[in-house]
């Protein structure tokens, strides 16, 4: 038999079924701990201001633990990409059999895209407001164009009060969180989706952007480096860099004829993820004599 289970619920699960002969697959939908507080660390002591919004900083060691335990009882991991991969402690790599499964993209029919407004680029942010989703240097970016011609929605949950983060950057619209519909309703009124992440596993917001026609301005560390095909579907940033930020929103700006073109790109890009073959990966990755 085989066991499925994800990271921090499959610990006694796997007790379980290693006592009964049962094969255990592991799915780390997110970076490894270690790498997470890592580049977290560096983020509370770069942007202290920003430094409540980080949340994993203070995971106890109680739950680390139990996510160790977790990875030494697996006898397969998987991974939705290479970033999460690499994250992954060396003695782990070498001794586990891992897969890399990119998510699937959702399934659903979008009318063709058309530019959200012809005067104004409509930049969209989704996900917690937090630096973890890298708000702060999109912020940054957004203060090095100062342009009228740019607009920027944040759609997400406020781990701060809405005074802080009128405080770092007041021109934003924000949008409260709302149903999946609702999201996709509001991902096709704007035009770009930027998620410049410290730190993710594979952010779904991207492929759900995608899906409705929205280029991409996302780091590595968001998770979806295989969905950016450059100049055609978007582009990849480093992290903590807002002035590349700013650059490739410069680029949209100053070529924004070529953004039905990506927009069919991105729809036909996120049309190639698929759930089954994610699935159909996984299963054909246990059912393997390694």
């Amino acid at each position: 038999g085989i066991l499925h289970a994800y990271e921090d619920g499959a610990a006694k699960s796997f007790r379980r079924a290693r006592d009964h002969g049962i094969l255990c697959s592991y799915e780390l939908p997110i970076a490894h701990w270690t790498t997470v507080r890592k580049l977290l660390a560096e983020e509370a002591e770069r942007l202290p201001e920003w430094e409540p919004t980080l949340e994993s900083t203070r995971e106890p060691e109680e739950k680390l633990a139990r996510k160790q335990e977790e990875l030494l009882l697996a006898d397969r991991i998987t991974c939705p990409n290479e970033f999460v991969l690499r994250s992954l402690p060396l003695e782990i790599r070498k001794t586990k059999p891992c897969l890399v499964a990119p998510f699937g993209s959702p399934e659903f029919s979008s009318p063709p895209k058309k530019r959200a407004d012809g005067k104004i680029l409509k930049l969209l942010f989704v996900g917690s407001m937090s630096q973890r989703k890298g708000l702060a240097d999109l912020f940054d970016a957004m203060k090095l164009i100062g342009s009228s011609s740019v607009s920027l929605s944040i759609l997400g949950q406020p781990s701060m009060p809405m005074s802080f983060y009128r405080s770092q950057y007041p021109s934003f619209d924000y949008l409260p969180t709302r149903s999946n519909e609702a999201v996709r309703e509001a991902m096709l009124e704007h035009d770009v989706l930027v998620l410049p992440s410290i730190v993710e596993g594979r952010a779904l917001v991207q492929q759900e952007a995608m899906a409705c026609g929205l280029p991409l301005i996302v780091t590595a560390n968001a998770g979806g480096e295989d969905l950016v095909e450059e100049e055609k579907t978007g582009f990849l940033v480093p992290i903590r860099q807002p002035e590349r930020i700013a650059q490739k929103i410069e680029w949209f700006l100053e070529n924004e004829g070529t953004l039905p073109d990506m927009s069919l790109h991105a729809t036909q890009k996120a049309k190639k993820y698929r759930w089954s073959s994610y699935a159909r990966q996984i299963i054909d990755f246990c059912l393997r004599n390694e």
